[in-house]
């Protein structure tokens, strides 16, 4: 069952977040969900336990590899290492590519890191076409 992250399971779904991405906080990722900064979360349940959540966006800049606006984006997807390979991440998906279209996208995308394999493999399983590879570069001014 997925459901909208709300002020009931929003310390689940922060965890989570944290599970995927450990350079944060739960209390960072509630200040930013309080703040208006991540108004589209999504929880995925199983056996009454919240297992998985989905991030999504409408990007309405440049999306690499796409020719329309807004583009439903994929910011983010985790699922528990014990509910893996079980099509929880296809459901996710397809929910987020449904949630996309209502709000008036003919594209969905996504991306990682050039050197997560893992999402790389997973994103091509699920049907994305990789767009381009690009490195960035930063510079302290004077």
């Amino acid at each position: 069952m997925i459901v909208p992250v709300s002020k009931v399971n929003e310390r689940k779904w922060a965890q989570l977040c944290v599970d995927l991405w450990p350079d944060n906080s739960v209390e960072a990722m509630l200040y930013e969900r309080a703040n208006g900064m991540l108004p589209n979360e999504f929880l995925y349940y199983a056996e009454d336990e919240a297992v998985a959540f989905v991030s999504l966006s409408l990007r309405h800049d440049y999306v690499e590899g796409t020719e329309t606006s807004p583009v439903g984006y994929l910011e983010g997807i985790y699922v528990k290492p014990d509910f893996r390979r079980r099509g929880i991440a296809g459901e996710l998906v397809l929910f987020a590519q449904q949630w996309s279209t209502s709000r008036g996208c003919s594209e969905f995308a996504s991306d990682c890191e050039l050197d997560n394999e893992e999402s790389r493999l997973f994103h091509g399983r699920l049907g994305f076409k990789e767009a381009n590879r690009i490195i960035c570069f930063t510079m302290e001014l004077p």
